[in-house]
């Protein structure tokens, strides 16, 4: 219904008593009106061609304003004067204009098509406005009254005020909106997960009489696998296809094993173990991975939606990319252990792996002691870059000598030390030998710096401490480092006299 403000009225009082009171006293507003005019004006359209009366009437707003002048209000009851916040009928009719405003022009093309299309009765949901300007949303229904379908000069519109279930429909649709923008354009990964069918599966196990679940899945690898597979992802967010470098989701869902691989199946058996115990919210760091294969660091935070603790039918994963703290603490971590310069352990892990060794083993224990020849000439006549550069060649050659569990630290400035568990002397002297070859391969590539280094070797022996073994050590690299300054200095003697004569 569209009615305009020049519809005429009159009080029509032909009904019965008991009729009109019904009418009167009805909870809902009922309008009761003329449209004779209208189906006069139909006939009209249809004589002149027009089959499309939606396309007709969109096509000239003002074929609209004429439906609706054709249109008569002939009686109202109190619901309809109480919900507009009219006196009467008369001042109801008078300001048709502010109740029906443009923005029902939709819905009463819509009523008008279906009068049009041969129906007898006619719906819609469309707003009102009282005479105060209060919005009222709005169900209304007409209908011809029986016996006046020849020419439709009774109809019956009811209409309902739904403002308050149409308000909080709009405030759950707001309220759906706000979870979605919030789901959607979380700065973490979001994932929302059925684990019904894992909880079914836990579930048997318990009725199977298993108590230890860890065990249970010591012995049962596969169920862990079956789990993982029995997962169903409902919904991610956009910072998932961005953490992960998928163009959508599909691509996403298709390549979930390349994603959780590695540890992950460790994490998630460490994950169903605290679903056995009612854990229900759970938080640990795990490793996925890109689908370009790059790894990710993740803070995982698991939770069974509220309402769902029953069958786990929802449930809300996020996924905190920790990748750059986790490299920031691998390099503290490096940091506290090795020397920046040349890559090898510092003091302080010689000192504690020494003492290791001490109270573990494995026994015999050899330990290389070296120092590099000339650094401190170097760094006089060359400068200090030249000295570093001589050093870093040091730490390459002594980290390509050894693997774990053996060790090789700078403990000093221009000090090294190896440290070989389960090494006896004729392995120790393999490896002395494999270092004077690694020294001179080194030299190879850098012929106009001379790489040097004096060294000296000891086991431990059954009961010995292993400070003795490293003092040992020390007085033979001593010693070598005496012999190498003292052919130098000779060298240096025959140059001179050579360049005398």
């Amino acid at each position: 219904m569209f009615p305009q403000s020049n519809r005429s009225s009159h009080t029509h009082s032909s009904h019965g008593g008991d009729d009109a009171e019904m009418f009167d006293l009805a909870p809902v507003s009922l309008w009761l009106e003329d449209y004779s005019e209208l189906k006069a004006l139909f006939h009209e359209w249809r004589a002149k061609g027009v089959v499309d009366l939606r396309a007709h009437l969109r096509e000239d707003p003002a074929r609209v304003k004429e439906c609706s002048s054709r249109l008569r209000v002939l009686k109202v009851n109190r619901k309809t004067l109480t919900l507009f916040g009219a006196r009467d009928l008369p001042h109801l009719v008078e300001n048709l204009g502010r109740i029906f405003r443009d923005d029902m022009l939709t819905t009463f093309i819509e009523e008008l098509a279906q009068l049009w299309d041969g129906r007898s009765q006619f719906v819609s949901n469309t707003v009102n406005y009282s005479l105060t300007g209060e919005r009222l949303d709005i169900q209304l229904n007409g209908a011809i009254v029986p016996g006046h379908e020849a020419n439709w000069d009774r109809v019956l519109i009811a209409i309902e005020d739904v403002t308050e279930r149409e308000n909080a429909r709009r405030s759950l649709s707001d309220s759906e909106n706000y979870a979605r923008g919030l789901f959607s354009y979380s700065p973490v990964s979001l994932w929302v997960e059925d684990f019904s069918a894992v909880k079914r599966l836990i579930d048997e196990v318990r009725e199977r009489g298993i108590e230890d679940f860890r065990v249970f899945t010591d012995v049962h690898e596969e169920f862990v696998a079956r789990c993982m597979s029995e997962i169903r992802v409902l919904d991610v967010n956009t910072r998932t296809l961005e953490l992960f470098g998928a163009p959508d989701k599909d691509t996403l869902l298709r390549h979930l094993p390349d994603i959780f691989r590695g540890d992950m199946e460790q994490h998630f058996r460490e994950q169903l173990i605290d679903l056995w115990d009612g854990k229900l919210f759970q938080q640990r760091e795990v490793v996925n991975y890109a689908l370009d294969g790059s790894k990710l660091n993740l803070l995982l935070q698991f939770s069974v939606l509220p309402g769902r603790e029953q069958d786990w039918s929802l449930v809300q994963v996020a996924l905190t990319d920790i990748t750059a703290r986790k490299k920031a603490e691998a390099y503290l971590e490096y940091l506290g252990t090795h020397d920046v310069l040349t890559k090898l352990y510092n003091r302080s892990y010689y000192v504690d792996e020494l003492n290791r060794l001490e109270r573990k083993g494995p026994q015999p224990i050899t330990i290389v002691m070296a120092d590099l020849n000339g650094l401190k000439v170097v760094n006089d006549e060359l400068g200090h870059a030249a000295g570093d550069a001589l050093l870093r060649r040091a730490g390459e050659v002594l980290n390509s000598l050894v693997d774990k569990p053996h060790c090789a630290a700078r403990i000093g400035g221009d000090e090294f030390a190896v440290l070989l568990s389960a090494t006896d002397a004729a392995g120790g002297e393999m490896v002395l030998e494999s270092l004077h070859d690694l020294v001179e391969v080194n030299n190879h590539f850098y012929p106009d710096l001379t790489l040097s280094l004096s060294m000296g070797i000891a086991t431990s022996r059954p009961g010995e401490r292993l400070e003795a073994v490293v003092k040992r050590a020390d007085l033979l690299m001593l010693d070598a480092k005496r012999e190498f300054y003292s052919k130098s200095s000779h060298d240096r003697r025959r140059e001179r006299a050579a360049a005398r004569q």
